[in-house]
């Protein structure tokens, strides 16, 4: 293959799975952020310095590639561990000792451990139960920053010890100072398991969504979940059917920060934008006196003027963290308005913070940037996830510029309103 064969194809400038192939056999797999970047560097001059001769060779012999984008960095990587896994390609195994190859391991217990470990640990531990395992996953850091990712979307018990202390009862209490929620269970990652907190029932829901997930079937899941979602809000248990709402979220809006940093990322003006929406906020006000905010929205790289709102600052007067933290707190409680992917905050790591600490008490996985200005209000640096703020640097940009010219739109409606009175 050549540097025009590739072009040919119209690689997209997006996450997925590349295959090369010669003669119809599978030869290679590969994942990418952006494919286009990605297979066309294959085919540079300094290819041997960047990896090496073993792929080298391999792209000598390949005639041909094929191609399937995916939403998100995660599923490229959770895809391409299943297609290694199937078919085995000589340019993979080579590439890397069989032995050093990472898998996800779910125990066969009444509640199951979610486990990554090594092929050659796997192979030592013999009185293992293994119910199912997904991999081989060729990069342990990459693995470890996705499951981070996954178990926010689906908590799972790890390590943990099952304590499962007795039911209260009048003679029987339920806590001992020997038997406690593991420190996962305090900050929502493990569901309770080994405390006897959720049933095995539930528990098990969760493994086989899971389960799901990791065989690569993310949209059949998204579909079963909002099927489920929909009965349960006929049936009026809104608890439940908002829990779901919040892992259809998840599933549909999966954030990449910490897979992006380990690809080369696309920063130029073909950036893909699709499943993203941009939300971005700012406060106006004069003296603490008709403190008004904003918030303006993009989705698929346009602005979304029908979708801007404003707010009256009701409680927080002269105090801009405490205004932007009453207006994202108004803005999240409308669970029928689409959730955004990024917040862009107007100010510094003050506002980020607050802006951070708003989504994690809502219990979303929303980024949030912020826009540092200088003296003279122009923007001077962003600040947040690396991977965000450098691929989406110039859309972050000019929505925070358009957020302030809507909120001294505003600003002066609402004085002359009152000017007027």
């Amino acid at each position: 293959m050549t540097s025009q064969d590739i072009k040919k194809l119209n690689l997209p400038d997006s996450p997925g799975i590349y295959l090369f192939e010669m003669d119809k056999e599978i030869i290679y797999i590969g994942k990418a952020t952006s494919l286009k970047d990605r297979v066309e560097s294959y085919f540079s001059n300094d290819l041997i310095k960047t990896r090496g001769p073993l792929l080298v060779d391999m792209v000598t012999l390949a005639t041909s590639l094929d191609f399937k984008p995916t939403n998100s960095v995660l599923e490229a990587l959770i895809l391409e561990a299943s297609l290694i896994k199937n078919h085995q390609p000589k340019y993979n195994t080579r590439d890397k000792s069989d032995k050093s190859f990472n898998w996800v391991v779910i125990t066969e217990e009444d509640f199951p451990r979610v486990l990554v470990m090594r092929e050659r640990d796997l192979e030592k531990k013999t009185d293992l139960k293994i119910l199912e395992k997904f991999g081989p996953f060729t990069q342990g850091q990459m693995l470890k920053d996705a499951m981070k990712i996954i178990r926010k979307i689906f908590p799972f018990r790890d390590i943990c010890p099952l304590c499962l202390p007795p039911r209260p009862s009048a003679s029987s209490p339920r806590q001992s100072a020997s038997c406690k929620p593991c420190f996962n269970y305090q900050i929502g990652l493990c569901p309770g398991a080994c405390f006897n907190l959720i049933s095995r029932k539930d528990y098990g829901q969760t493994v086989r969504r899971l389960r799901r997930f990791l065989s690569g079937e993310t949209s059949k899941l998204t579909t079963e979940l909002k099927r489920e979602m929909n009965k349960l809000a006929t049936e009026q248990k809104f608890e439940g059917a908002n829990k779901l709402k919040k892992t259809i979220f998840s599933l549909e809006h999966l954030q990449d920060i910490a897979l992006l940093k380990n690809e080369s990322i696309h920063t130029g003006p073909s950036s893909d934008f699709k499943n993203m929406r941009f939300e971005a906020y700012d406060i106006a006000h004069l003296g603490g006196k008709n403190e008004v905010g904003v918030m303006v929205v993009s989705e698929n790289g346009q602005l979304t003027k029908n979708e801007y709102r404003k707010f009256n600052i009701r409680q927080s007067r002269q105090d801009d963290l405490a205004g932007l933290r009453e207006m994202l707190e108004r803005r999240l409680e409308h669970v029928a308005w689409t959730l955004p992917n990024i917040i862009v905050v107007d100010g510094d790591r003050r506002q980020m913070t607050v802006g951070k600490n708003v989504v994690k008490t809502k219990g979303l996985n929303i980024e949030v940037v912020a826009v540092v200005k200088d003296e003279k209000h122009q923007p001077k640096a962003l600040i947040g996830e690396k991977g965000i703020v450098e691929k989406y640097r110039e859309q972050i940009l000019k929505l925070n510029a358009e957020a302030h010219r809507f909120a001294i739109t505003f600003h002066r409606l609402s004085l002359r309103r009152d000017f007027l009175k």
